[in-house]
């Protein structure tokens, strides 16, 4: 990796302590990597379609899925989805605190309760027994969209404080039932409510926090305000896990999820391009080629930095920055750098093709030597 990636005191972000809990064999919290989520969008019990969706986030990079459990139909599907995916799931339960136990029952890793509306202390108390039984993890997840009524009255409308009060009840609730493997997210869809309630949250407990911007909106919108929300809070050191919540492709939102910590530094996947936006100075047409070079790489998931700058203003200086860099130049030849260091020229007509073989063959590298890294690592702790 290039000296772009190096760790200076202006670049270092530093994350909240918290518990650490395991969602199946996934670490959330503590010093673990900021996890990435996403939700199915399909029916159910309809196995073959939510089992290839789950497969298809997580070849995406998902860390952990969440699956909708409306009916016993649904959380009796999850004795086959499971089995069929290799990547933790979590149950999503409204309303019907059976759906909770039976989920547990087969073979959710994690059970997503809201204390506004899964019922009294004792169906809540069952959900847990069940949980604690197949050792599952919670998510409280309070929304400003369904907070307890007694809440609303007492705040006139939905509030940080109303949230926080509501996340700190159902907290001391399970504590008083000696679980602790849960985490919390206090969601809403107002930018400004989500952001204050995580911040008053993270003042007074120290569970793992999982981010989100609820109901967002489409994928240019939806990403618009998830970036401002979870960034600004990502950036204070506050978040486990995230999930960015869009009207549009579930995949789409581990890409913006991946996208938004890898701008942070916090998890580095894939490709990272940094271009331009062009203008009169560009020697070739960028916009194209860096549109036709992401579609060619984002198969990659070896972490690196590629500069696509259309002339010779910012090009180099960039290229100084990152693993491989191409910079415009006159009459067609551009030049390509590695590692910061001019490499060799390349003509207008091979510019997607050949950078893209570069990526892939530096991923190749990177992957070689990270495996060679965990094999001397296992060797030494033997």
């Amino acid at each position: 990796m290039s000296d772009h990636t190096a760790v200076r005191p202006w670049r270092q972000i530093l994350r909240r302590k918290t518990r650490q809990i395991m969602v199946g064999k996934v670490s959330v919290g503590g010093d673990a990597p900021i996890t990435v989520q996403s939700m199915t969008n399909t029916v159910t019990h309809d196995v073959a379609a939510t089992v290839a969706q789950v497969q298809a986030l997580e070849a995406a990079g998902a860390d952990i899925v969440r699956i909708s459990c409306p009916d016993p139909e649904s959380s009796a599907a999850l004795r086959e989805i499971v089995p069929e995916v290799g990547i933790p799931i979590v149950a999503d339960i409204h309303f019907h605190y059976k759906r909770g136990i039976e989920a547990a029952e087969n073979g959710a890793a994690c059970l997503r309760i809201n204390p506004g509306n899964i019922g009294g202390r004792d169906r809540v108390r069952e959900v847990v027994r069940a949980a604690r039984d197949h050792g599952c993890s919670i998510r409280i997840g309070v929304n400003a969209g369904s907070l307890e009524r007694d809440l609303l009255e007492k705040y006139g409308e939905p509030c940080p404080d109303a949230m926080v009060e509501s996340g700190l009840s159902h907290i001391k609730f399970l504590q008083d039932e000696d679980f602790h493997e849960f985490k919390i997210s206090c969601k809403a869809s107002d930018v400004f409510l989500s952001v204050a309630a995580y911040q008053q949250l993270a003042e007074v407990c120290d569970y793992p926090l999982h981010l989100g911007i609820t109901e967002a909106g489409g994928l240019r919108g939806g990403t618009v305000k998830s970036s401002i929300g979870l960034g600004s809070l990502l950036w204070a050191g506050i978040g486990d896990t995230i999930r960015v919540s869009l009207s549009a492709d579930p995949v789409e939102e581990i890409k913006v999820g991946f996208g938004i910590l890898k701008s942070l530094g916090l998890r580095h996947r894939g490709v990272n391009v940094i271009s331009c936006p062009s203008c009169a100075r560009q020697q070739f047409e960028v916009i194209k080629t860096v549109e036709a070079l992401e579609k060619r790489v984002e198969h990659i998931i070896a972490p690196m930095t590629v500069s696509v700058i259309g002339c010779v203003v910012n090009g180099p200086g960039e290229a100084l920055m990152t693993d491989l860099g191409l910079t415009g130049g006159g009459k067609g030849t551009h030049q390509v750098y590695v590692a910061g260091i001019p490499d060799h020229r390349l003509k207008d007509a091979s510019v997607v093709d050949h950078l893209a073989e570069m990526i892939e063959a530096k991923a190749v590298e990177i992957e070689a030597a990270k495996a060679e890294e965990e094999a001397l690592r296992q060797t030494a702790a033997e």
